[in-house]
């Protein structure tokens, strides 16, 4: 495997001597002999909430505090919020660039360099990639933790200065599914359609395959004062997980078999249909293709969905009655429904959107006061990274890239021919399976990859097929704050700024706009990625005409203030909001146009905290029902003789750590309450198999294998193992996860494959002695380029 060694003859992984910079938002001061220290308002840097916290920062260390008055999560902060400062001093952190001391080999040691060093590298990498393979050879892959201005600023460079279709981001993973079923119903992909606030209103709430109750816990004050007025709570999740408990309390938990959400939404828009629940007059005016939708959804009737989803009949009879008894349609106070990832990311998920749309049009939601449906964001800007160019179809605005009055508007912002922006390229697994020329290294692919803030060796689909495709670059340079699993295997390892020390805006949850204020300076020797790509782009040929400073500024409002032109007439439309309104209001919500007059003076766009109101954005302002039919999950448990994948395996998320792991698993409160990976199965599956709590199993899948802790539990339906996919070294559990894809949106299955489990016992060691964080004996093949 490639050297994970870091030669620290310089100090390249030891914390900074932080200042605190100048401000926005600034609380207090105070000045004596000890360093001043000033407390800014600012947001944490991880899930799509973007809760709001008082960061106060001089000297050592910075602390932080919830903020009060932010009304997502109003004075409340989860486990990794709380913690999220300590991570801007950790002694792993990376200071300097790091380069291989043998260049093209990566079994040689990641050794400190200058920038100037790090840089030469990266363009002798661009430049021959690109002369030898053509300008689609080098690829650009992103993440949805990135501000908008930085989603923007890389998706540019990439069409501009690298001319390269060859982009995309890891919130494909995320919400490709959702985006679409928006997309195609709605004529709009906004996460949730209003402010998250209106939940505490609805007498019900619908939630399929989310669990905000360990991974998003501030939200869960918004249900807690819905249901204390006396709310029903649905659940659709195959574990009994800490919101589905709550539903099981009051309301109802449906507990489908992992892969079967589909067929139980058609079920319930059956029953709605059956049992006279339609809001007829809704569906009349502001909706078409129902009557064809409900026709798709007549075959599958109570009992059939019982068989195959393993959800009683009654269950799924007492769920579309509360539902709808809270409809403004039956004189309820509203209902809102609510899509996670574990219904979307399948082979099928945008299918399952469709019908979870569906049936809430059935109901007479969208649009309506206290009511609506809308698709949970996960990442902290998943919403604004596909709103503004890092996905391979979409320009800034949430503009198609094949679109040509698209391509003219963006081109002539960015001051380019329209021939000039290339096509769109390959979604993020395509991407990644074809690095190096793919499994046969002949098939055309990126050669030379510049990633940024994500770590696909973990948090990929057959992950261990992903980290051969990154062997087999001739060129991988990483930019990121720690050495993670993938960027061990770079030739090229380039520090950035954290989340305090950079300003930016974000997109959440809700579409609220909001600015991260900076409040520390980075490190010396740390650069931001606007600062980086601004100096690529000094040493690359740019179009003509193009200057790098005007090109790709290095400020942050610079950027924001030519994405709002770029945005302007788009789907997100940002161009009414301003630095200035986002120090002043408490984020603003888009489409926020800018008006005659906005600019100097005058009546601004108030932005839009509620869509759909009087007409939704397709061709004829009413949503658009789609037919929905249900395909089996990709991947059939094998029951035959000798049983090879007897159950279904199924991921997740836990409540302290996040995404790859890369930043909680560094964080050692966070290590306490989650130490490693814990498989968990039901006590029936346990004792087939010899199997204690806290023993070590082995999960195999046709694609791989690796090693849990088992949580013996009867949270888990039999049948079924679920495994959280934060952990690298032994434990990952994308190394088992599907890679077939879904037709419209090229998301993965991650959330249903075949798998079989084994008691592990590890010769002559003690298995609570085996540390489950190193890494596995690899062959080196391919590894030296």
């Amino acid at each position: 495997m490639p050297s994970t060694t870091v030669d620290l003859g310089t100090p390249a992984v030891r914390a900074g001597d932080h200042s605190p910079a100048r401000a926005g938002g600034a609380l207090a001061s105070q000045a004596n002999d000890a360093p001043q220290r000033t407390t800014t308002k600012t947001h944490c840097p991880y899930c799509s909430l973007q809760c709001g916290i008082l960061l106060t920062a001089g000297g050592r260390p910075a602390t932080l505090e919830p903020d009060p008055d932010f009304p997502t999560n109003r004075g409340g902060l989860c486990s990794k919020g709380w913690t999220a400062h300590e991570l801007l001093d950790h002694p792993e952190r990376l200071l300097t660039p790091l380069v291989r001391a043998v260049p093209g080999d990566r079994t040689s040691p990641l050794v400190p360099a200058t920038w100037d060093e790090a840089l030469d590298r990266v363009l002798a990498a661009i430049t021959a990639t690109q002369a030898r393979h053509g300008r689609d050879a080098v690829g650009v892959f992103g993440g949805g933790g990135l501000t908008n201005e930085k989603a923007y600023a890389l998706g540019k460079f990439a069409r501009v200065a690298l001319r390269t279709s060859a982009i995309d981001y890891n919130g494909r993973f995320c919400m490709s599914s959702a985006a679409a079923a928006m997309n195609r119903v709605f004529g709009v992909d906004r996460g949730l359609p209003f402010p998250l606030t209106d939940l505490a209103e609805a007498d019900a709430i619908m939630i399929s395959g989310g669990n905000p109750a360990a991974t998003m816990p501030p939200a869960m004050q918004h249900f807690d004062a819905a249901r204390s007025r006396g709310a029903s709570l649905v659940v659709i999740d195959p574990r009994r997980t800490p919101t589905a408990a709550a539903a099981a309390a009051q309301g109802v938990h449906l507990a489908p078999v992992p892969g079967t959400d589909l067929p139980l939404l058609l079920g319930m828009l059956h029953l709605a249909v059956r049992e006279g629940l339609v809001d007829r007059p809704y569906i009349d005016a502001r909706t078409t293709g129902f009557d064809a939708a409900a026709t798709a959804a007549a075959q599958w009737w109570p009992e059939r969905v019982e068989r195959t989803t393993g959800v009683p009949e009654g269950d799924l009879r007492r769920a579309v009655k509360l539902l709808a008894a809270a409809s403004p349609a039956r004189g309820g106070g509203g209902a809102i429904m609510l899509s996670g990832r574990g219904a979307e990311q399948h082979a099928n998920g945008t299918d399952t959107v469709l019908a979870q749309a569906n049936l809430a049009l059935a109901l007479g939601l969208p649009g309506r006061p206290r009511s609506g449906f809308g698709t949970v964001t996960g990442q902290g800007n998943g919403q604004g990274g596909r709103e503004h160019g890092l996905k391979a179809d979409q320009l800034p605005g949430y503009r198609s890239i094949t679109d040509p009055a698209a391509r003219a508007h963006v081109a002539g912002v960015w001051g380019v021919d329209p021939d000039v922006l290339p096509g769109p390229g390959r979604s993020a697994y395509e991407m990644l399976d074809a690095l190096g020329g793919g499994e046969s290294g002949t098939e055309p692919g990126v050669r030379t990859l510049l990633l940024l803030a994500s770590n696909p060796v973990v948090s990929a689909p057959d992950a261990e097929r992903v980290r051969r495709r990154l062997a087999a670059l001739d060129h991988l340079v990483v930019v990121d704050f720690f050495l993670s699993e993938t960027a061990s295997l770079a030739d090229v390892v380039l520090p950035t700024a954290q989340w305090a020390e950079e300003a930016g805006t974000m997109t959440n949850v809700e579409g609220r706009v909001i600015l991260r204020r900076r409040a520390l300076t980075p490190p010396d020797g740390v650069r931001d990625d606007l600062e980086l790509l601004n100096a690529l782009a000094h040493r690359l040929d740019l179009p003509e005409g193009l200057d790098a400073d005007t090109a790709f500024p290095t400020e942050p409002e610079a950027v924001f203030t030519e994405l709002r032109r770029a945005s302007a007439g788009g789907r997100a439309d940002y161009s009414g909001i301003t630095y200035d309104r986002l120090e002043a209001e408490q984020g603003v919500f888009w489409p926020c146009p800018q008006q005659d007059g906005g600019a100097g003076g005058g009546e601004q766009h108030p932005g839009t905290p509620r869509l759909f109101a009087e007409s939704f954005p397709t061709h004829d302002g009413r949503a658009q029902c789609a037919v929905v039919k249900y395909t089996p999950r990709a991947e059939r448990t094998s029951r035959g003789a000798s049983e090879e994948y007897p159950y279904v395996l199924t991921t997740g998320r836990t409540m302290a750590q996040y995404q790859s792991g890369t930043q909680t698993r560094r964080v050692r409160q966070l290590v306490m309450t989650d130490p490693d990976a814990r498989a968990e199965v039901h006590p029936d599956l346990a004792r087939r198999h010899g199997v204690s709590d806290g023993d070590l199993v082995r999960l195999t899948t046709r694609r791989g294998s690796a090693l849990f802790r088992a949580r013996v539990t009867r949270d888990v339906v039999a049948g079924t193992v679920f495994v959280p996919f934060h952990w690298g070294g032994m434990s990952v559990a994308n190394a088992l996860t599907d890679t077939r894809l879904d037709p419209v949106s090229r998301m993965p299955e991650f959330k249903a494959c075949a798998v079989r489990l084994e008691r592990h016992d590890p010769d002559g060691a003690d298995p609570d002695a085996v540390d489950l964080t190193r890494e596995p004996n690899r062959p080196t093949t391919g590894e030296s380029r």
